[in-house]
């Protein structure tokens, strides 16, 4: 069969962000500013209509008329839905936090309780816009707040009644909003993040599946055409020697026969390394043993320098005389998946890795072990997850990561995305005691395995 286990390059390619828009679009904002909007007319209506304290409404209602207007322009000028720049998305989110300061003074400044709402356009940058843009908005918004501290109109209140808190309590609620804003920033952009990267990680996964099963497919229709091409050319192999007979040998046909007849073999031979395949009598049966799995995984992988050893059995408690080999069905995700890992023991083993497959009425359980350094314990408990990787961190000349020497983590993470896929379970450990190595194993319940 056409070998099929094939792998990306080894240099690692980083997945970036989109350096120009963001991920912000005028539909979103356009949206959360007439909500702003309405919440702040309605503030400013209860307290000067119902409360009947003194605003500034006329001031007032020419800074949010401004939003409106900003709002209503750039749905005339855009459309709906359009992804805005980051540049652009930045000032907007500027010019919400100015509104919002320049309301704020209006009606009390630090003394107004509706200040933590500066919180709200620095976590929307948060989720939307690159880290540096959402610093520089958060301290403008911490300046603005810093500024409302000391400057800003009364606080609306009763007639003839003015309220002024003590300074200790403005300043305590400035250190608030300086912690809320920090602590929401960042955690609504470490969400954010996270979420980007395990779907970037996933879709490469899904991408690398894709190309196996592309591979896997191929292989079939290989393994079909040399089925159906045997019976022509053996027919002109047998027409070939019948001619042979009836033409005088040493004449020009007859060295063309001869030369027939060897293209002819010589098809035959190609078409036999085609459809021969280890550990399978039938190159286009679905099922294949463990230990032919588990081989066709590690073949990319056999050095002078590193040993694999191979070693698929029955349980001790079920093993029988005679008893034959487990099958499974050849899947191409599997075998990516174990074949990543064994490369992974390869590469941090100093001279063996060894494979063992044991099955027993419970299920298939595939221990991957290297006797190299083993996991480091700063990453264990993190191993699996998108852009954690074991590797160390290396730099060029220039400072940059060199990225054929250090990894970022997808390889593992997709293997065992993948083998998650069909069922299996997949833990880490180190060797024990005086020995050193990383162990890999991986459980499949009883269904994975098809035949006993």
């Amino acid at each position: 069969m056409l070998k099929t286990f094939t792998r990306p390059k080894k240099k690692n390619q980083r997945v970036l962000a989109d350096p120009v828009n963001s991920r912000l679009r005028l539909h979103t904002i356009v949206r959360l500013r007439w909500i702003a909007v309405l919440g702040q007319l309605a503030a400013i209506s209860f307290v000067s209509f119902g409360l009947g304290f003194y605003v500034p409404i006329g001031a007032a209602l020419t800074v949010i008329a401004l939003s409106a207007w900003l709002n209503v322009f750039l749905a005339v000028w855009y459309p709906s839905r359009h992804r805005l720049s980051i540049p652009y998305a930045t000032g907007l989110l500027v010019y919400d936090i100015l509104q919002l300061a320049a309301l704020l003074f209006l009606t009390g400044g630090m003394d107004n309780p509706f200040t933590m709402l500066m919180v709200a356009p620095v976590t929307v940058s948060a989720a939307t816009l690159p880290l540096r843009n959402t610093v520089a908005l958060g301290l403008l918004a911490l300046g603005a707040a810093a500024f409302l501290v000391r400057f800003h109109e009364p606080l609306p209140w009763y007639p003839g009644v003015e309220l002024e808190l003590p300074i200790i309590y403005k300043l305590g609620a400035f250190a608030a909003l300086c912690v809320s804003t920090t602590f929401i920033g960042l955690y609504a952009w470490r969400l954010t993040k996270e979420s980007r990267q395990m779907s970037a990680a996933l879709a490469a996964t899904d991408i690398v599946l894709a190309r196996e099963q592309k591979l896997h497919a191929l292989d079939g229709l290989a393994a079909a055409a040399a089925h159906e091409l045997g019976t022509p050319l053996s027919t002109i192999v047998l027409v070939t020697k019948e001619l042979e007979h009836t033409v005088k040998s040493g004449s020009p046909m007859a060295e063309d026969l001869a030369l027939l007849k060897q293209q002819a073999l010589r098809c035959r031979e190609i078409l036999q390394k085609l459809t021969r395949h280890p550990g399978e009598e039938d190159p286009m049966h679905a099922r294949v043993s463990v230990r032919a799995m588990l081989e066709e995984a590690a073949e990319p992988y056999y050095s002078e320098k590193i040993t694999i050893n191979i070693v698929a059995a029955p349980a001790a408690d079920t093993a029988a005389p005679g008893h034959r080999q487990a099958e499974v069905e050849r899947r191409p995700g599997v075998i990516y998946g174990l074949g990543n890992i064994i490369e992974n023991a390869s590469e941090f083993a100093t001279s063996r890795v060894d494979v063992r497959a044991e099955w027993s009425a419970s299920g298939l359980v595939v221990t991957i072990a290297d006797d190299g350094p083993g996991f480091r314990a700063e990453v264990m408990d993190n191993i699996g997850e998108p852009y954690v990787t074991t590797r160390p961190t290396t730099e060029t000349a220039d400072g940059m990561l060199d990225e054929d020497s250090t990894g970022l983590g997808l390889g593992f993470f997709i293997a065992k995305t993948l083998l998650e896929r069909s069922g299996a379970t997949v833990s880490l450990a180190n060797r024990s005691g005086a020995q050193t190595g990383a162990i890999v194993t991986v459980s499949w319940p009883r269904a994975f395995i098809l035949t006993q």
